[in-house]
């Protein structure tokens, strides 16, 4: 049934590094048409080599989507050169630095809601046309698939209080997006890690990160290889096909209360 991701035309936004290239890396196993964004190009050597060694193709499509008019280039460039889009994951995000409540300002709030939530919502906007058109030639519904968080459930930690919120936003608006465009055939599922082994937590001393391994079942941080599988099931229709709505978590049996 993976056939079906053969030639499937996916953007992965983020994808430059960390979860959104491990993402990208396993589409390209399967021979998808994949786009790869982030704020600038991938130019090490190692990389590209890897990603040309797969049997899908790629394009590198760069811009900053805390800004609309960027996020409506990036799709607009990608359906100009493969010619549609099947699959959108919107994997653009990040903690944006931390504050306490008092230390927070609107620079501060802006930067960490444009970074999770207007790059989720206008990257959505301009792609629904061509996901609509997609579904309708293929008769397989698309999908879009967004990186939510742990965070978005229990709150975040200490000083990323805007982050965990600007994530149970992207959670919420999928619940009504289901209710607005699956008569077109689209689908939105969420995909929420846990506590993954990247950058993410490179601000983080090193008895908080033990403390923070502690605290998951399976004693270890996840992987962004063990994080990527669940977009490739949820994109695929002979999989996932009656699943909206949904939030797949990928935690290691680290659960929300």
């Amino acid at each position: 049934m993976l056939s079906e991701i053969q030639g499937k035309r996916v953007l992965i936004t983020g994808s430059s590094a960390g979860i959104g290239l491990a993402i990208a890396k396993l589409f390209l196993r399967y021979g998808a048409q994949v786009g790869i964004n982030g704020r600038s190009t991938i130019t090490a050597p190692q990389v590209l080599d890897e990603l040309n060694a797969l049997p899908g193709r790629f394009t590198q499509f760069s811009g900053d989507l805390s800004r609309s008019e960027n996020c409506e280039n990036v799709v607009s460039d990608f359906v100009q050169h493969f010619g549609g889009m099947d699959v959108l994951i919107n994997n653009a995000g990040g903690l944006g630095g931390r504050s306490g409540l008092e230390g927070i300002d609107d620079e501060f709030y802006e930067r960490v809601m444009d970074l999770n939530v207007r790059s989720v919502l206008m990257t959505t906007k301009y792609a629904i046309p061509h996901l609509r058109a997609s579904a309708r030639e293929s008769g397989l519904s698309s999908a879009v698939i967004s990186t939510g968080s742990i965070a978005g459930r229990d709150g975040g930690g200490i000083g990323a209080g805007v982050y965990g919120s600007a994530k149970a936003w992207v959670h919420n608006m999928h619940r009504n997006w289901v209710k607005e465009f699956t008569k077109d055939n689209i689908r939105f599922n969420i995909v929420s890690p846990g506590s993954i082994d990247t950058r993410f937590h490179a601000d983080k001393r090193d008895d908080v990160l033990q403390n923070m391994r502690n605290s998951i079942p399976m004693g270890r941080f996840g992987l962004s290889e063990e994080v990527a599988p669940a977009y490739l099931f949820l994109a695929t229709h002979a999989f996932s096909g009656y699943i909206t709505g949904q939030i797949i978590d990928v935690n290691g049996g680290q659960l929300a209360p």
